[in-house]
């Protein structure tokens, strides 16, 4: 039988990135023990009442022995690789036969077997793999990163690629963490569901590019490309077609409407609205946020 209350086990997968480490920080600030799995443990924050345990997504023996009798798991994505359905995958079957009472899982906004978005299509096959393992699940399907819109900018200020007049419903990472701690904290009544995490407004990235004009001090633009011209584009960087169509279907899923909605996904697990862009910027600027 699964614990409740104070007595629950925790553990968190992709505690050394940024979505990973927000949600095992703010369980160490509240003074919740954890396990941290990592295929570098070295990697990992060190965090009082946190213990790290070596296990990568392709080691399904690893995982069954640091997962055995854990009630609550985060299971962020695995990196960006042709491979990365197979691991997750051996994920969730290792979580299975582990025994673990309750699975979060990070998927996308959308999720779906045709998604415009070519990366979300192995986000709905992970959905549909948890489902069938029997594990009691919560599936927070976020948008894109509202905190990573800067690096969209190129050396010359602009943000490049088919997205035309779209909209996308920026999330920033902070509020995926708090909705992910709060449903791990009291995932009794999120089991079985998925939510759309969005920000508060749907954005087109000439709005973006005004708003990062705005708070980075140098001008930013938006100049739309076909899609034949973002494939052009991009094929200097040399990387294999996956994920070159990784690339591009960012954009055209922004233009094609796929990413505009914008839910109460946030407010509703929080408590707390959802924080704009602006926002995000503005609190990168002041400094590192607290846990």
């Amino acid at each position: 039988m699964a614990s409740t209350g104070t007595d629950a086990t925790y553990a968190i997968t992709g505690a050394s990135g940024r979505l990973g480490g927000r949600v095992a920080r703010r369980l160490a600030a509240a003074g919740t023990g954890q396990t941290l799995l990592a295929r570098t443990p070295s990697s990992t924050p060190r965090l009082p009442g946190a213990t790290v345990v070596p296990a990568s997504y392709d080691d399904h023996e690893a995982l069954v022995g640091a997962l055995r009798a854990t009630d609550r798991v985060l299971m962020v994505s695995a990196s960006e690789s042709p491979d990365r359905l197979r691991d997750h995958r051996t994920f969730v079957d290792a979580a299975a036969r582990a025994g673990v009472a309750h699975l979060v899982y990070i998927s996308f906004y959308g999720a779906a077997p045709d998604a415009t978005f070519t990366l979300a299509r192995d986000h709905w096959h992970t959905e549909q793999h948890i489902r069938a393992a029997g594990i009691p699940f919560t599936f927070l399907r976020d948008n894109l990163y509202a905190d990573f819109m800067p690096a969209l900018v190129g050396a010359d200020g602009a943000i490049r690629g088919p997205a035309g007049d779209g909209r996308a419903a920026l999330i920033a990472q902070d509020d995926i963490a708090d909705a992910a701690v709060a449903v791990l904290r009291d995932p009794g009544p999120h089991a079985g569901r998925a939510y759309e995490l969005t920000g508060p407004e749907a954005l087109t990235l000439t709005d973006v590019a005004r708003i990062l004009t705005e708070t980075g001090g140098r001008p930013v633009s938006y100049v739309p490309e076909t899609t034949e011209e973002a494939y052009a584009s991009r094929a200097v960087y040399g990387a294999p077609d996956w994920q070159l169509d990784a690339w591009v279907s960012t954009y055209t899923a922004i233009a094609d409407g796929s990413l505009a909605g914008v839910s109460t996904a946030v407010e509703d697990l929080t408590g707390h609205p959802a924080t704009s862009l602006l926002q995000v910027l503005r609190a990168a600027a002041d400094g590192p946020a607290s846990p």
